[in-house]
């Protein structure tokens, strides 16, 4: 029997792997990775590995989820080493507890490895830190769309009277609602915002506004998945410290001059 290591790649950086996750990578007989993780950590893979892309699409699945559960399964029980490569963490919106617990029924030995979720990480290269002594002492983590079909599960209420930051993963789409949402119960709509695309990758763009004009905003700038949204005071420290950005403008003239 062999084992199955469910591993975050991470936000979109392949610097931010992490040293466990790089070590199983390069390990694995089989990895079964997902569209938004970094191709380049698929070059440390072995030559021999087989890769399989499972990556979804908005409104169109190249392989359902039980299709996934599967072939972990069947390479397992063949007696290989599986990565399944997940983008950012992948209990984190990575449905990486649903594998889990595939694996567990099949009797199959696996180990969960940790990544750094694009909550905190696109974030942090926007210059905004999640929590701050004197902005937000909470931190809530909320997907922005909904399985189809389903009943409303977000309690925005909650969300908007009781946590101070709030990061919103995949929720462009949903964006009008959202606000809808919030303002519904109480949420300012001075209250700043951001909106981070493509986050820690050279293509990042970040616009800010307030949660009464970010729709329009958004809009003007075209922004589209994927993108964070991040909603709380500690959106106006960006002022201060954004620096990835500024790295990428201070670069730019040593790239054009390589041409």
């Amino acid at each position: 029997m062999g084992k199955v290591y469910l591993v975050g790649a991470g936000p979109g950086d392949p610097e931010l792997i992490t040293v466990k996750g790089l070590k199983y990578i390069q390990q694995a007989d089989v990895i079964l990775y997902d569209r938004l993780i970094n191709e380049e950590l698929l070059a440390y893979a072995k030559k021999e590995a087989e890769l399989i892309f499972c990556g979804k699409l908005p409104g169109y699945h190249t392989m359902q989820q039980e299709t996934i559960n599967h072939f972990l399964i069947h390479h397992a029980k063949k007696g290989k080493t599986v990565v399944r490569l997940k983008g950012g963490d992948p209990f984190v919106f990575g449905r990486g507890g649903e594998e889990a617990e595939a694996l567990v029924k099949h009797g199959i030995e696996f180990e969960i490895v940790p990544g750094i979720t694009s909550g905190i990480a696109a974030a942090a290269y926007a210059g905004i830190p999640v929590t701050h002594r004197d902005f937000s002492s909470s931190v809530a983590f909320i997907t922005g769309h909904k399985r189809d079909g389903s009943h409303e599960e977000i309690k925005w209420e909650s969300l908007a009277k009781g946590i101070d930051t709030l990061a919103i993963y995949m929720g462009i789409s949903n964006l009008p609602y959202i606000r809808d949402q919030l303002m519904k119960y109480g949420k300012s709509p001075t209250t700043p915002v951001a909106v981070i695309q493509w986050g820690t990758l050279l293509e990042q763009r970040t616009v800010t506004a307030t949660l009464g004009t970010v729709v329009e905003v958004v809009n003007e700038h075209q922004i589209k998945n994927p993108s964070m949204i991040i909603i709380g005071e500690v959106v106006t420290l960006r002022e201060k410290i954004q620096w990835f950005e500024q790295l990428l403008l201070q670069q730019q003239p040593l790239a054009n001059e390589a041409f």
